[in-house]
């Protein structure tokens, strides 16, 4: 067990800090105990940290240094999280849930992010327009200045880490709201900007609550630019907010993502998919393997294979799992437990059955079993909603066309998926299908170089890869008339 402090402070130009909001409790979900407290911002703590990052913005500190010697301290960061991952890890699983060699992952995947971008920072360029004999024009980017990023609580070390590399790799100053149900890791990243030389104020942390702090950050006037990743609701009203600023937004809202598995695929190959795609993390990844529509040749064959993957894994606290293998840790906390819960009652109550799991385990701690539902209709709620647990719905289609117009019958379109030994069967259904990225015969294949994003209501913007550079940075054209 790792040795957690009792209280932990937000990080503010330079300086750790109350809140003025008083502190807010942290639960081990795998207890249900508390595990520690952390200040509470309200809307003068964020003031702070905007004005610290305007004044940083403004000074040029930043945005002035060549961009190589800007890159090298973005890449410290990331090393300097894998310096201290055996620190970080633990309480990751302690505030999260996940086992601990999950959280082992996800800091490994925070630190590469550092490296990809820190890399990328000297490769933003400009162009020359040629406009004829009397006239040179170029364009030149520049960084929109504060970035407000407002982190979502199932990844709050990799998701800071994915907007916060980009954000300081383009010359922006950062203002992170920390979820109000993991913040306690994100400390590291205030360490770590410190350790790598950033100015005091390029980096602010704070944990507050939706309504106040995350209201008060979306809707400053000092803000530029602002990053979300969440719920389709609070997405929307961070939007409306910004919109009232004309401040530009990254969105990134969720989905409920399919899996079409042809009746060609190699279904033993698929287990491992889906191990992957919908029991990591306990389910609770926007990207997660929400949805599989089997071929109806081989539905029975995958659903045996499905079972058996759910009733295979081990369920009990992350900290217990330091190891590699087929594990899973709590959810995130006992309301969004019970949430996925009742997901599952109510579908079962529409004509869905429970092949594997469906039940909170009986014992403290936000627990569900792993589940598989069939029988399961493209009208049925649990077909359309997010669920963000480990819930997979099976579907039968009767043919490729009937397939893709299952999948395509949400208002999401973040990630999907196409399982066939056929090149030209993937490749019609990779144009068919109504997602920012498509999977061919592997969930989550591609990287941090690959851009990510939604279509519809799984929001707008691209993370990752080099597109998500642009989101940071505004374009401004130099015209001169040559003498």
């Amino acid at each position: 067990m790792a040795d957690v402090k009792d209280y932990w402070q937000n990080y503010i130009d330079g300086a750790w800090v109350d809140g003025g909001a008083g502190r807010i409790e942290v639960m081990n979900p795998a207890t249900g105990e508390l595990l520690a407290e952390h200040a509470l911002a309200d809307a003068a703590d964020v003031d702070r940290a905007v004005q610290a990052a305007q004044r940083v913005h403004r000074s040029g500190v930043l945005s002035d240094l060549r961009p190589v010697e800007r890159g090298r301290m973005v890449q410290a960061m990331g090393r300097y999280l894998l310096e201290h991952i055996d620190e970080i890890a633990p309480v990751l699983t302690l505030e999260q849930g996940k086992p601990l060699w999950e959280s082992k992952i996800e800091i490994e995947g925070a630190a590469r992010y550092f490296e990809y971008y820190g890399n990328q920072a000297e490769t933003v360029e400009g162009r020359s327009i040629p406009l004829g004999a009397g006239y040179f024009d170029f364009t030149t980017y520049e960084p929109f200045g504060v970035s407000a990023q407002i982190i979502p609580w199932n990844y709050p070390v990799e998701m800071t880490a994915r907007s916060l590399s980009a954000a300081l790799a383009t010359g922006n100053a950062v203002v992170i709201k920390t979820p109000e149900l993991t913040p306690l890791t994100n400390a590291w990243f205030a360490t770590a900007a410190e350790a790598c030389g950033l100015p005091d104020g390029a980096v602010n942390i704070l944990c507050g609550l939706g309504q106040q702090a995350g209201a008060a950050l979306s809707s400053h006037p000092d803000v530029n630019q602002i990053v979300f990743t969440g719920s389709v609701p609070t997405g929307i009203a961070i939007a409306t907010a910004a919109a009232q600023n004309v401040v530009p937004c990254v969105l990134e809202l969720g989905g409920k993502s399919a899996a079409i598995v042809c009746q060609d695929a190699d279904l033993q190959a698929f287990e491992s998919d889906a191990r992957w795609g919908i029991y990591f993390n306990a389910g609770q990844v926007c990207s997660a393997m929400s949805r599989v529509i089997v071929d109806h040749a081989v539905h029975d064959d995958l659903v045996d294979r499905l079972v058996g993957v759910a009733n295979g894994l081990s369920v009990g606290p992350g900290i217990d799992r330091s190891e590699f293998g087929a594990n899973m840790g709590a959810m995130v906390s006992e309301a969004q437990r019970d949430r996925a819960a009742g997901m599952v009652s109510e579908a079962v109550a529409a004509g869905a059955r429970v092949a594997a799991g469906g039940r909170k385990l009986n014992q403290p701690g936000a627990f569900l079993e792993p589940t598989v539902l069939v029988d399961v209709t493209p009208d049925m709620a649990i077909a359309q909603q997010e669920v963000f647990g480990p819930v997979l719905t099976v579907l039968k289609s009767q043919d490729d066309t009937q397939a893709i117009k299952i999948a395509n019958g949400t208002p999401y379109g973040l990630v999907g998926g196409v399982f066939t030994r056929d090149l030209d069967r993937a490749t019609r259904a990779t144009r068919a299908l109504r997602a920012g990225q498509v999977f061919v015969n592997e969930w989550y294949a591609g990287g941090v170089e690959t851009p990510f994003g939604g279509y519809g209501k799984s929001g707008y913007g691209r993370e990752k890869g080099r597109e998500a550079l642009w989101n940071y940075v505004q374009t401004k054209n130099v015209a001169i008339r040559l003498g």
